[in-house]
């Protein structure tokens, strides 16, 4: 299936970003709450398939190289996500995604962030967050400025972690969708 939006040339070197059930990966470590994937671990055969080829095959037409994708910008170009049924089980995937990063079945930049700007990437490119703080009566409105800017920060952090060596995706991968 190819949404209107997209151009039908797959991209590589695209990442998918998505928050999670807290975990702690060791002792004394800290908690991991949101990961980034290189979008080709979605082709490994312990994802649920064909949901993960279908997803692989939306998030990578029409991006640019080295672009993170939240998975909620995903759900924004679903019709907010009432076109997910016909790509796939996006819940059972990233569950299935966990277990291999946890499992160290596939490489993953694995982050632990801060409620605002897990709440800025759990949104539409174009929402809102408001906040309000109990203690001063103050309220505040983060919008995609805010949201990009932490997207930024984690696409430094993703230069970082690969410094030269790409992410990988896993072995034993199947074939793309066409």
């Amino acid at each position: 299936m190819t949404w209107p939006h997209h151009p039908t040339q797959a991209t590589a070197d695209v990442y998918l970003l998505f928050a999670h059930e807290p975990y702690y990966p060791g002792p004394a470590a800290q908690e991991v709450n949101t990961s980034v994937v290189p979008a080709a671990s979605l082709l490994h055969p312990h994802i649920r398939q064909p949901d993960g080829t279908r997803i692989h095959a939306l998030l990578t037409r029409g991006r640019r190289p080295g672009h993170i994708v939240p998975l909620a910008t995903l759900t924004h170009e679903l019709g907010g996500g009432a076109h997910w049924p016909a790509i796939g089980d996006w819940e059972t995937v990233t569950t299935d995604l966990v277990r291999l990063i946890r499992s160290r079945s596939c490489d993953a930049l694995s982050l632990c962030l801060p409620p605002l700007a897990r709440a800025l990437v759990c949104t539409g490119p174009y929402s809102q967050v408001r906040t309000h703080d109990p203690a001063t009566g103050r309220s505040a409105v983060f919008g995609p400025a805010a949201r990009r800017e932490v997207l930024a920060a984690i696409g430094s952090r993703l230069l970082q972690a690969e410094a030269g060596v790409p992410l990988w995706p896993g072995d034993g991968l199947l074939a793309p969708a066409r």
